[in-house]
């Protein structure tokens, strides 16, 4: 930077950082081209899970997380990244604050998604959908995203020459506040080692924490980004004024204050207060209004432009995303009424949804803003406007085919689960007649993934034609403008008797016209401190409205005198359930409905998950739900499930889990677990604490005998299935225990254990004289 006059009106020259952009964008490009990848090796292994001969790294439960993250965080994060990086210079006249902060965000950035690819397929996850990152990785995306990302770009805020803050940097201003907050308060945890930590929320809680976080995830990470993307680079692409500057303005207040609130109708008919599941879908049908004001305010910010997007491709793309963005954000308020989730809920039409809103919303606006900014920070034209425009087309159709078929199936899902012949008894009682009829449905998916991935690659080629065609050396030009006067004074706002002194009206009514002029948020949009604290107190105060009465009002979770917390064994197993990333395919969630019950039995009860930490309600059901799993089968029918589940299920898409069959279970890695649910509270004995290997392997003892006497093979109680069987049978059956009496017989409950054990030891020896 350099002044070019003396005194305090002195011009000062700047340039901006695109190599900064230029790296974003080509990771943009890159982590597209792998979450789409990944996506349709997902969708592969859900019509063939046996494609991968049962590698537990490659299975749908692992995979299915790091498409999620790689779309979300990799693909759409970089987007927003290159989109934020180029339009705040532009914005703000003034260079990013730091050059080093800017390239340590790019490779720090870069650092987490490895980390994700790294640590998801290997099972080290904490199951929260969004959040799986385990808490090293937590702290490190904290770093990055609030005092690197953050800190550069409010200080770019605080250095510009641009006096007021155009509405793609409100956007960008919510973006960083709000996933901050999010992310720390729904990740706090205590460790129980590197690789592991438990959320200090357990059940009810933890359910309410997570998807206040997953909701808002969408809202503020794959929304707010993108209204400012679209706010800067359509009117750019366009040629023309954003339609309505006050309309931007409620739209943009209005969303940052209502979204926060929407995140309970995930979990309608669960176990959650049903005031907190109301207040969620009250929002959540309000929350219609402002995204359609956008939407509206998108759109009409091409009058007078239309004859241009039959021509330019780059339009095609972000007309294509408006209205994607409009569907979804009808479809979503549509999805929160009660009776509406009630069917769609657990079923493929969520898929579908969020696939509309990630494919067309994120993908679309992305592409148009790439195939826009490509000629400008590569300075040379477009390799290809033919290969643009077929991209739009084959990725356009693609969506198509990818998601009708899937809304197809969320139907029948929904239709076939609830239905019940005359005699009040399910007409599809087996749940796999359900998933075999919409399989056909999965693979037309898989085609529309194909095509929306081979836009994708005509997006690598061009961009890499493009980039063949640059200069030797980019051109760096030179800008001048004025810095911020200190002394600059606001005009004298407008009064109601200004201009309505002899107009008869009431003085309410020229009050409230004035204000609707909204000359009061041209000073807020001067002041980024302020308005950044103002974003803050309308997020945490939505947010404080909900989860302090969750948290402090005892009669929200109500106690069950006999449910206790899980053995280490059992503790160990649900580890290792949560590692599979078994939530992905079932859920652990009897909905209160007649349909429900009689299919899974008694609904399920918040006092249940007061030791689940993590929860594992789950958000979809590809299997069936395992909330009263505990007794249904015998372990060894767990057993040869594991093994091969065709075999005791057949048309089961569940691969094989043969791996937990031959793995060694390590009792000496429990006791961390253990540790750390005490310290959370769990009611651990000291011989759970201090003899955790002993007190876990003669329960696993107990369970290899029972495998034994089932018809199973002997000495399998050093395997890792044992402990997840243990597990599994322990699911839902502490509500149906009889209370202990107050004084029990300490003795008698000694001899029982003696008897056990004896009893144990008789059967493996039989069992190894058998095998001998």
């Amino acid at each position: 930077m350099a002044k070019t006059a003396g005194g305090s009106g002195a011009l000062e020259s700047f340039s901006y950082d695109d190599a900064i952009v230029r790296l974003f964008a080509t990771a943009t490009i890159l982590w597209a081209l792998v979450a789409t990848l990944v996506g349709v090796i997902v969708a592969v292994l859900l019509v063939m899970p046996s494609a991968t001969e049962g590698v537990p790294y490659l299975t749908f439960a692992r995979l299915r997380p790091l498409h999620t993250n790689a779309a979300i965080f990799a693909f759409a994060g970089n987007a927003i990244f290159a989109a934020v990086y180029y339009s705040t210079q532009r914005l703000c006249k003034a260079r990013m604050w730091s050059d080093v902060l800017s390239r340590l965000h790019f490779w720090g950035w870069q650092l987490i998604i490895v980390l994700a690819a790294a640590t998801i397929p290997f099972g080290i996850t904490q199951s929260r959908e969004y959040a799986e990152l385990e808490w090293p990785i937590d702290l490190l995306i904290a770093v990055v995203w609030l005092f690197i990302f953050g800190g550069n770009f409010l200080m770019t805020l605080i250095k510009r020459r641009e006096r007021h803050m155009y509405v793609a940097l409100w956007f960008y201003i919510a973006t960083i506040i709000t996933v901050a907050v999010l992310h720390v308060f729904n990740n706090l945890c205590v460790p129980a080692g590197w690789f592991k930590g438990y959320s200090v929320y357990a059940g009810v809680q933890d359910a309410f924490m997570q998807w206040w976080y997953g909701h808002n995830a969408v809202a503020f990470f794959l929304t707010t980004p993108f209204l400012g993307l679209m706010y800067y680079f359509l009117p750019k692409a366009a040629d023309r004024p954003v339609f309505s500057y006050r309309l931007s303005i409620i739209h943009f207040w209005s969303l940052v204050f209502i979204y926060i609130w929407a995140g309970p109708h995930h979990l309608h008919y669960t176990a959650l207060p049903e005031w907190a599941s109301t207040l969620g879908m009250l929002f959540s049908v309000m929350l219609w209004m402002p995204s359609w004001g956008g939407m509206i305010n998108g759109l009409l910010t091409l009058r007078g432009a239309w004859h241009k997007v039959a021509a330019d491709p780059v339009l095609k793309f972000f007309v294509v995303g408006v209205t994607f963005y409009g569907m979804a954000t009808f479809e979503g308020p549509l999805l929160s009424v009660k009776s509406v989730n009630a069917l769609s809920h657990y079923t493929d039409w969520t898929i579908a949804h969020v696939h509309s809103g990630a494919l067309g919303w994120n993908g679309f606006m992305a592409f148009g803003m790439l195939y826009w900014l490509l000629p400008r920070i590569y300075q040379t034209k477009i390799w290809s406007d033919k290969l643009v425009s077929l991209h739009f087309w084959t990725g356009t159709i693609g969506i198509l085919l990818y998601i009708i078929p899937i809304y197809a199936a969320g139907l029948m899902q929904g239709l076939m689960w609830r239905a019940m012949d005359e005699t009040g008894n399910l007409m599809y009682p087996d749940f796999v007649e359900t998933v075999q009829s919409i399989v056909v449905l999965w693979w037309l998916r898989v085609l529309g993934g194909l095509l929306y991935v081979a836009g994708v690659c005509m997006l690598c080629v061009n961009t890499l034609m493009t980039w063949f065609g640059r200069p030797s050396t980019y051109e760096v030009p030179v800008y001048t403008a004025a810095p911020l006067s200190k002394s600059y004074r606001d005009s004298k706002p407008e009064t109601k008797d200004d201009e309505y002194k002899d107009v008869p009206m009431l003085d309410l009514g020229k009050g409230m016209s004035v204000w609707a002029k909204m000359g009061w948020h041209r000073r807020w949009e001067r002041l980024p401190v302020t308005f950044t604290i103002l974003v803050t107190i309308a997020v945490v105060s939505a947010t404080l409205f909900e989860l302090i009465p969750t948290f402090l009002i005892r009669s929200n979770v109500p106690t069950i005198a006999t449910v206790e917390p899980y053995t280490p064994l059992e503790l160990y197993g649900r580890h290792i359930y949560v590692s599979e990333g078994c939530y992905n395919c079932h859920s652990q969630m009897i909905r209160p409905m007649v349909a429900e019950t009689k299919r899974y039995g008694e609904y399920s009860k918040p006092g249940e998950f007061v030791y689940d930490r993590p929860f594992q309600w789950g958000s979809r059901r590809i299997g069936p739900d395992l909330a009263r799993e505990g007794g249904r089968q015998s372990s060894f029918w767990h057993w040869r499930h594991f093994e091969n589940p065709e075999e005791v299920s057949p048309g089961s898409v569940m691969p094989s889990y043969r791996h937990l069959l031959d793995s060694e279970l390590k009792f000496s890695a429990i006791a961390p677990h253990v540790k750390a649910a005490w310290h959370l509270g769990a009611p651990y004995s000291d011989d759970d604490l201090h003899n955790t290997e002993e007190v876990a392997y003669k329960q696993a003892e107990r369970i290899a005998a029972e495998i034994v006497s089932q018809g199973g093979p002997a000495n399998t109680m050093d395997r890792q299935a044992v402990a997840l069987i243990a597990y599994l049978q322990r699911i839902g059956v502490d509500l149906f225990k009889t209370p202990e009496p107050e004084n029990a017989d300490a003795e008698g409950g000694e001899e029982a254990a003696a008897e056990a054990d004896a009893d144990v030891a008789e059967i493996t020896a039989g069992a190894e004289s058998a095998t001998r």
